[in-house]
């Protein structure tokens, strides 16, 4: 399975009410050092697709996301729907990861 692939599947399977690490998902694909590429890949995503890519979230819980076509306020918007708080802090959003990461077990 590519990369691209390995990486749709498994932020398919990130619960709702959780989130998950770019370099997290990199990892747990078997690329360590990919979380850059985890973020390309998703950003390519169509906009109908059904792959939940606003529960990713940078190491830090920081909602980073660089595709000028999606506004941080919408993966802020979409994640707090999904009853996770999200708080706006320096012009930045920011999720608790001691309480909303997903360990990759759910």
């Amino acid at each position: 399975m590519d990369f691209a692939r390995k990486v749709y599947k498994l932020v398919s399977g990130i619960p709702r009410g959780r989130v998950a690490a770019y370099g997290q998902i990199a990892a747990i694909c078997g690329s360590p050092r990919a979380a850059r590429q985890v973020g390309w890949v998703l950003g390519k995503l169509d906009s109908d697709s059904q792959v939940p890519w606003w529960r990713v979230v940078n190491a830090k819980g920081m909602i980073s996301i660089e595709n000028l076509a999606v506004p941080k306020a919408e993966q802020a918007r979409r994640l707090q729907e999904e009853g996770i708080a999200v708080e706006l802090r320096d012009g930045n959003y920011w999720v608790d990861l001691k309480k909303y990461l997903w360990d990759g077990r759910d």
